[in-house]
């Protein structure tokens, strides 16, 4: 599956680590214990968001139809 570009929204947790959420991949969340590693969580749930579209039969969002 081609990579595309999108957007996150890391902020950290209260007891500790950090969540991620996308605008542009509805239904994304990701946590992790470092901003790099919920990243790479987000990445992994972006192409499992997309996998599951494919699958389904379902639009894929935007941001990931584009490429």
């Amino acid at each position: 599956m081609p990579e595309a570009a999108i957007r996150l929204h890391i902020e950290p947790l209260d007891e500790g680590g950090y969540v991620a959420t996308s605008p542009d991949v509805p239904g994304l969340v990701a946590q992790g214990r470092t901003v790099v590693e919920t990243t790479e969580i987000a990445r992994d749930v972006a192409r499992k968001i997309a996998e599951s579209c494919l699958e389904h039969g379902d639009p894929l969002p935007p941001a990931l139809a584009e490429n």
